[in-house]
């Protein structure tokens, strides 16, 4: 089969697998709908597999593949076909997300097996991830907005999963909302670059492009600004990164998918795939990074302070999602995608990790009610350690190889890009504070009366209740099942996360400077003809220089989280308590969600309350329904007034109309 057809597979199977599920659900016994899902993910998986081996098997230069299923659609004589693009990129990317979506979908199996929605999760699940992957795979800009719209539905749906959650489906609708303003960008900036070119396929826009636009000329910097939109609202760069903590109100395995394997990733996708606009656009290019880096250094700086262990998680992956950014706008665009790999595996592991901690604890969430579990969850203990180390850039880790390279590069092009360079490494410090301030908290010090039950052989089961609000709750349809599950007692749990430890610490191996360049040169041909890539000259001294300074950055969080938290136990207090107002701006996450609630919601608000009480009634039901309707009735009346029934009257009025149409005539005449 041909590389393309491995590509159609790769669609099918999830597809196919959440259509499945969905007809069939009333009659799945068991885990069945969770095998049906899983398997549906696995054999994508292999045919992204097969994607590859058939595409490497092509020339460098011909490693671009368009095929399409039909003409679906067309307007002013520009057809929108149903195709997809095959190239390293798209290739890359699908064996990442079918890759670690798989091992998600086996680590839910066990995890999600006591909840009363299980079979409706495997079928939503199944569709987040065809979603995502005809998102990349799409070969035009329409469809591509196809694919980003239905990852919008479906984190919705797996966001709000526990419906009955008022906080989960207020997180969803959030979620949706955002990412509408983000649709739109992209609708907006796809309809331009059609309107410009009169094409939509990546192939004749990215040769078109150059022919049609100077550089930075202000069509091209808008398409490419509007782009951003897309991208920032999908990967939650500020300002539109305020739903992706409230996000964890899905499930853990949900919390894992977004942030490791899709959707937050789509955003630096999008910029990758669009490189040859964004060369054409060094303005938007900049921009991009420059709230690439502020993104990195604002959610590091509050996962300091946040004490739900699934929320620091999920300020991570604003950070991390921050290098990316940096990465593929600066031209680092192979670095850039490296990361997105690394932390796919190191991210998913936490997410897991964390998620058997929290079974441990009976679903609460609080790092300040935890402690010491090392000897009660030794493998539980041992992975969120190795995602831990990975985060934080730990030598030798696939996270330290990955990020460096990024921040490298930024040196490496010198100017003002240093500044991306010296913001990088001051955030990695942080990283690698907060990151052991999750171990240290979690695995060490005097274990809870959880971590105690557990060493005597007793899974805690607490009263159910919110774990954000306290609210007590049931354990029906639409809320957490009553059943709770640790990787220590569930081999799915336990695969699905040794096979992610593997990954997180050994990953890195794929490039390592002066020894091999496995990404990078499988990379190649898509970003072949960037400018920027091509002229940046990183030498192995600059990579060995940029990743000491890496490694002595990694050591020194890690050595101030130890002190901190082990070896002067408290001084945290001391140090909230003499900083207090610092502690309380990083605690209200720097007052983004109060600000937009000011200068966007209440405004929305307060403009559609006056459209409803003063324009709706007065005048759209006053003036122009209530006036139009008030002329009816009148011209009505008179009609029925004028049906006497006598012949004498109605002669009368044929009369009157004649001698009125005469007198018209003779008017005009004169």
């Amino acid at each position: 089969m041909s590389a393309t057809t491995y590509a159609w597979l790769v669609l099918a199977f999830p597809l196919a697998g959440s259509i499945l599920i969905g007809l069939t659900w009333r009659w799945l016994p068991g885990r069945t709908a969770g095998v049906i899902g899983t398997s549906a993910i696995a054999l994508a998986f292999l045919c992204a597999i097969g994607a590859l081996v058939q595409l490497q098997a092509e020339p460098a230069e011909a490693r671009h593949l368009a095929d399409t299923l039909y003409d679906y659609a067309g307007a002013a004589g520009i057809p929108f076909d149903l195709g997809i693009f095959v190239d390293p990129l798209s290739v890359y990317m699908i064996l990442v997300v079918s890759g670690v979506s798989m091992l998600i979908h086996l680590y839910s199996l066990a995890y999600m097996v006591g909840d009363e929605g299980y079979r409706r999760f495997f079928a939503y699940l199944n569709f987040f991830v065809f979603s995502m992957l005809l998102l990349i795979l799409a070969g035009n800009y329409v469809l591509l907005i196809v694919g980003w719209a239905f990852v919008g539905y479906a984190s919705y749906a797996l966001i709000s999963f526990w419906y009955r959650r008022r906080t989960a489906t207020t997180a969803g609708m959030k979620a949706f909302v955002i990412n509408v303003i983000g649709d739109i960008g992209l609708v907006f900036a796809a309809i331009l670059l059609i309107q410009e070119l009169g094409v939509s396929d990546y192939g004749s826009v990215f040769e078109k492009a150059p022919e049609v636009f100077q550089s930075n000329e202000w069509t091209i910097v808008a398409i490419c600004l509007l782009l951003l939109v897309g991208a920032f609202a999908k990967s939650a760069q500020v300002p539109l990164h305020t739903w992706l903590p409230d996000a964890m109100e899905g499930p853990t395995p949900v919390s894992a998918l977004i942030h490791a394997a899709t959707m937050v990733t789509a955003g630096v996708y999008l910029i990758a795939r669009s490189y040859p606009l964004f060369q054409l656009a060094p303005t938007a290019a900049d921009v991009s990074a420059f709230i690439g880096l502020a993104t990195l250094l604002i959610a590091a700086s509050i996962a300091l302070v946040v004490t739900d262990l699934k929320r620091i998680i999920a300020y991570s992956t604003m950070s991390q999602i921050g290098y990316m950014v940096v990465g593929v706008s600066i031209g680092a665009y192979s670095a850039g995608l490296f990361h997105l790999m690394t932390h796919a595996f190191f991210k998913a592991l936490l997410f897991m990790a964390a998620g058997s901690v929290i079974a441990a604890m009976a679903s609460l969430q609080n790092i300040d009610r935890m402690g010491g579990f090392r000897k009660a969850m030794p493998f539980t203990c041992g992975a969120l350690t190795i995602g831990a180390l990975a985060l934080a850039g730990f030598p030798g880790t696939s996270g330290f190889f990955s990020k460096d390279e990024i921040l490298t590069f930024a040196a490496a092009r010198g100017g003002m890009y240093w500044i991306f360079a010296i913001g990088g490494y001051f955030a990695a410090i942080l990283t690698a504070f907060y990151a052991f301030r999750i171990v240290f908290r979690v695995v060490y010090g005097d274990a809870v009366p959880e971590a105690k039950e557990l060493e005597e052989g007793h899974l805690h089961h607490g009263e159910p209740e919110n774990p954000a609000t306290g609210e007590k709750e049931d354990t029906d349809v639409g809320f957490p099942g009553p059943d709770h599950w640790i990787a220590e007692r569930a081999l799915p749990m336990r695969i699905a996360m040794a096979v992610l430890s593997f990954g997180a610490l050994f990953l890195g191996f794929l490039q390592i400077p002066g020894v091999d360049h496995v990404v990078e040169s499988f990379l190649e041909p898509t970003f072949e003809n960037s400018i920027i890539a091509h002229t940046v000259d990183v030498t192995t001294r600059d990579s060995y220089i940029g990743m000491t300074v890496g490694a002595l950055c990694s050591l020194l969080g890690i050595g101030a989280a130890f002190y901190l938290y082990l070896v002067a136990p408290g001084s945290t207090l001391r140090l909230r308590d003499r900083f207090r107002p610092v502690h309380d701006f990083l605690e209200n996450k720097w007052y983004f969600d109060e600000l937009i609630d000011l200068v966007i919601y209440r405004p929305v608000i307060a403009v559609g309350r006056f459209c409803n009480s003063v324009f709706e009634k007065v005048v759209v039901q006053g003036a122009v329904v209530g006036g139009a309707t008030g002329a009816v009735r009148g011209l009505s009346g008179a009609v029925r007034g004028a049906q006497s029934g006598f012949v004498r009257f109605y002669a009368l009025l044929v009369i009157a109309g004649m001698v009125g149409l005469g007198l018209y005539f003779l008017v005009v005449a004169s």
